[in-house]
């Protein structure tokens, strides 16, 4: 593959993944003004942002049960249209708009979430780390983007939140246009390509590996535990007597380290025999930033903020990693992305609201954290079963022999 082809392939990756968080995340620094005007009570106002969480994985689940597969490159089409849909509905001026509109957007995100680690496996199989890397860093830079200019987007324009959340259809728009010949290609290969088993068949297979397990057991847990930072982190640090504004700040910068994680995980996998020390490193970096946030002095929080966000982002981004390393071919590839993404994200969702409940009960912070530190160093135990270098193989499916990269692909055996 030619520089040129390596770098358009890599931007019709990045113009899909800045797609797959604005759409949810972006509501948040808006959710007063639609609170208001529609009148929402507290818990249903912080339900717009959350349910959808739960359909970050829904398609997952449901492509278990296909008989065949839709093609990867036709899925991602129909995510960003069904994306642009879910964005004009909610804009209509009715609660029912308001919250289907959301939950369309939801399942639309997690056709993406599922499909492109498959595409990043099949596409990229000599450098799985670092393409997954850039992808986790477009996926937060879209969310960060979007979250910080929602307001000042809307001050500017002098409108009300539809016209920022309206103009998120922009960037899905152009995703779908971008991709089209690249699905017409790929429809017309598939035409003369070999039959393989059906995707219900490589499902059973897959759902039935303990190394599949593992990788949906880490990225579940790693996925709460960062649900649990959006949803409680500026509480914790406003409870310990900070103002509010510099709260959200303590938020944004771990959102931007989360950032720098992923960009290092493919400087260190390259350097190791296997995925096993970055597990650690997640974990350790975890314990220190949960437990600095919570009882160290207030002062210092935004360095624990900090070093909780790197380990975050080295988490995302190994979860993904491991879809790919883990996987025989593309095509399993997409079932454990499906299955990974479909029950990790069902975990996930559980984190902040378990959190809350245990805030409640016990009025204050002490036992919450604590619960969280041990979920932290349970996340070793599927992270060190994953980071193996072995694969989740299907009979009948083809087992190409990857060469172990500098970049960080792992051998196929």
């Amino acid at each position: 593959m030619t520089r040129r082809m390596l770098v358009g392939q890599l931007v019709l990756i990045v113009l899909v993944a800045v797609n797959l968080r604005p759409a949810i995340v972006a509501v948040g620094p808006v959710l007063t003004e639609i609170s208001e005007e529609f009148r929402l009570s507290g818990t249903a106002a912080g339900a717009l942002t959350t349910v959808p969480l739960v359909f970050f994985g829904a398609y997952g689940l449901l492509a278990a049960f296909l008989r065949r597969a839709p093609r990867n490159e036709s899925l991602l089409i129909v995510a960003m249209i069904l994306l642009m849909a879910g964005l004009l509905l909610r804009l209509a001026g009715a609660p029912v708009a308001l919250f289907a509109g959301s939950l369309v957007a939801g399942i639309a995100i997690s056709i993406g979430n599922i499909v492109m680690p498959a595409i990043i496996k099949r596409d990229h199989p000599n450098s799985i780390t670092t393409v997954t890397a850039v992808y986790t860093v477009a996926v937060t830079a879209g969310a960060a983007v979007s979250q910080g200019l929602a307001v000042p987007v809307e001050h500017a324009l002098d409108s009300s939140w539809r016209v920022p959340l309206g103009l998120l259809v922009i960037p899905a728009g152009l995703a779908a246009m971008v991709w089209l010949p690249r699905a017409r290609r790929a429809a017309q290969a598939a035409r003369t390509a070999p039959v393989g088993p059906s995707s219900r068949a490589l499902a059973a297979h897959v759902w039935r590996s303990p190394l599949a397990w593992h990788v949906t057991a880490f990225m579940g847990v790693q996925s709460l535990l960062a649900y649990v930072v959006v949803g409680w982190l500026p509480t914790i640090c406003q409870d310990r007597g900070m103002a509010e504004a510099p709260a959200g700040y303590v938020l944004a910068l771990s959102s931007l380290m989360q950032a720098v994680g992923s960009l290092c995980v493919p400087l260190l996998e390259r350097r190791m025999r296997d995925q096993r020390p970055l597990v650690g490193a997640v974990v350790v970096a975890s314990l220190i930033g949960f437990t600095g946030i919570a009882w160290a002095p207030i002062g210092s929080v935004w360095v624990f903020s900090a070093v909780l966000g790197l380990g975050q982002g080295l988490g995302f981004a190994t979860a993904l990693s491991f879809i790919g390393l883990r996987a025989q071919d593309a095509r399993v590839a997409a079932q454990l992305s499906g299955m990974a993404q479909g029950v990790g994200y069902m975990i996930a969702a559980m984190g902040p609201l378990a959190i809350g409940a245990l805030h409640d009960a016990t009025h204050g912070w002490t036992v919450p954290i604590v619960v969280t530190l041990v979920v932290v160093a349970g996340l070793a135990i599927p992270g060190l079963a994953a980071g193996r270098n072995r694969a989740v193989t299907v009979p009948g499916e083809s087992t190409p022999m990857v060469k172990r990269a500098p970049s960080g692909s792992s051998s196929l055996k």
